[in-house]
């Protein structure tokens, strides 16, 4: 699909001109007096597993002053597409496909620091300091505590190397002044959080609760090691993101953010932090002694929005939105390693956009296949916690699951189709890792390459199949659609 002639523009700056965009699109819908407790989880749960289905933005919050306020289930309908730029009307490939257009043609512009910006409307330091105060969800029946931090990113420093990094990880309360966040091994946060904790030194850190839908959604993807997340947004932009130098840390945050923690995190102090139903759909992490932040300052805007989005059982909203962008950097990530004629890439969602990855090609030479499902498995996109890598041929659509799996059926053999890798980057939170395995913190797992192509040499006398040709396909759709209107009706 040629993506670089669609207009790429954003509507939207902050979460409150996301909204706004969002209410256009007849996609918003508000809710008032639903219980933290039990309510706001309760509809998201809904919300997320319903696709398309609105966008819900939750005030009057029962024990939370009126006007704060939770929004959840920013990612889907036709605000998919304007949460990252483009038209309403494409599709998921076509979103996936533009986003690594955008990708390759606008290189990263450095964030600038600035004096003043709405989220200094108030500053809490001290006795004021209270994250109670905030309406914290209680998202899953089973969670061990209030998770402030689901639709948010963490910033952290690399002491030795001196670069930003911004990570999805989750923020749990812990007491008013204390919150904990669980990151996993390898991730770019963890990376850094190590290294202080090997000097003895206490971490900076910050935590954006409510920021910029695009910021968050690249703050979730794996971007290059070294590569602040912020530039990242600003190249997609257009224009450098503004941000303001925390008062405690130095450490940057967007000005116009919605609610930001600042403080650090204590190399020995360690609170229980879980269970928590994360994106794989289980409560695989369990409860387990997990460092602290000690947040030293709140900045927030005169009636904050809290951006929440819960991981649930997959397909879900967290999956809809990583799909896209992950399978964007992926597909570039394995054409730039080498491998020619790579026509599509989707980390399916049912997968969370990392355990099933189909890939597409126009097969040229023997190994082909092999070769784009071992480098797709391993490089740094697709290597944490992935599963099964499935390669199919150019007349697949790798986004519609039902033929990938046919292709798999009938294109693949068991016996001599499939080859595993063992030993790969995986995950606490992977709920196959064994109970042996977590004893001896061994959070590694093994990777299917399933090559469901046409045999190379013999795919001149594969059985042709029986559908019908691109073009009748069209030709049936544009005089016999009022059929399927006429049944509808």
């Amino acid at each position: 699909m040629a993506t670089k002639n669609i207009q790429h523009a954003f509507a939207y700056d902050d979460l409150r001109e996301w909204i706004a965009e969002a209410d256009k699109l007849g996609e918003m819908r508000y809710l008032d007096g639903m219980s933290w407790e039990r309510d706001i989880g309760m509809v998201t749960e809904l919300l997320h597993h319903t696709d398309p289905a609105p966008c819900a933005l939750f005030d009057k919050i029962p024990g939370s002053p009126d006007g704060f306020r939770v929004l959840t289930n920013f990612f889907g309908g036709k605000r998919r597409g304007m949460t990252i730029g483009f038209p309403a009307d494409m599709s998921k490939l076509e979103l996936s496909d533009g986003l690594a257009d955008i990708t390759e043609s606008k290189p990263p512009i450095r964030h600038e620091i600035v004096e003043d910006g709405p989220v200094m409307e108030n500053v809490l330091t001290g006795d004021d300091i209270d994250m109670y105060k905030f309406p914290t969800p209680h998202w899953h029946e089973k969670d061990g505590g209030r998770y402030i931090g689901t639709g948010c990113y963490n910033v952290t420093i690399d002491p030795d190397e001196n670069w930003i990094n911004t990570g999805t990880y989750r923020v749990m309360i812990q007491e008013k002044k204390k919150v904990g966040f669980y990151i996993s091994p390898g991730k770019h946060g963890r990376i850094h959080r190590d290294k202080y904790a090997a000097r003895g030194e206490r971490m900076p850190a910050v935590v954006v609760l409510g920021g910029d839908p695009m910021m968050f959604l690249m703050a979730s993807t794996e971007a290059p090691y070294g590569l602040c997340e912020y530039d990242l947004v600003g190249g997609y932009r257009g224009k450098a993101m503004q941000c303001i130098k925390g008062k405690v840390t130095g450490l940057p945050f967007p000005a116009n953010a919605e609610l930001v923690l600042e403080g650090w995190v204590d190399p020995v102090e360690q609170q229980d932090e879980g269970p928590f139903g994360e994106w794989t759909g289980y409560y695989a992490s369990d409860t387990r002694p997990e460092p602290i932040m000690h947040v030293e300052a709140i900045y927030h805007r005169d009636d904050p929005i809290i951006l929440g989005c819960p991981p649930q059982r997959p397909p879900d909203e967290l999956a809809r939105y990583r799909a896209v962008a992950r399978s964007a950097l992926l597909k570039r990530s394995i054409q730039a390693a080498g491998v020619p004629d790579v026509v599509a890439v989707w980390a399916d969602e049912v997968g969370t956009a990392r355990m099933l990855v189909a890939i597409s090609i126009k097969q040229r030479y023997p190994g082909h296949a092999r070769q784009a499902g071992h480098v797709a498995c391993q490089c740094h996109v697709g290597a944490y916690a992935g599963k099964y890598v499935v390669v199919v041929d150019e007349d697949i659509d790798v986004s519609n699951l039902e033929e990938v799996m046919w292709a798999m059926l009938t294109r693949s053999d068991p016996a001599t189709s499939i080859d595993i890798v063992k030993n790969a980057w995986s995950t606490p939170l992977d709920p196959r890792i064994t109970p042996e395995q977590r004893a001896r913190k061994d959070f590694t797992n093994s990777r299917a390459i399933i090559d469901a192509c046409r045999p190379f040499h013999w795919r001149d006398q594969f059985p042709m199949v029986n559908i019908p040709s691109k073009e009748l396909h069209a030709e049936t759709r544009e005089r016999f659609s009022w059929v399927l209107d006429e049944a509808e009706n």
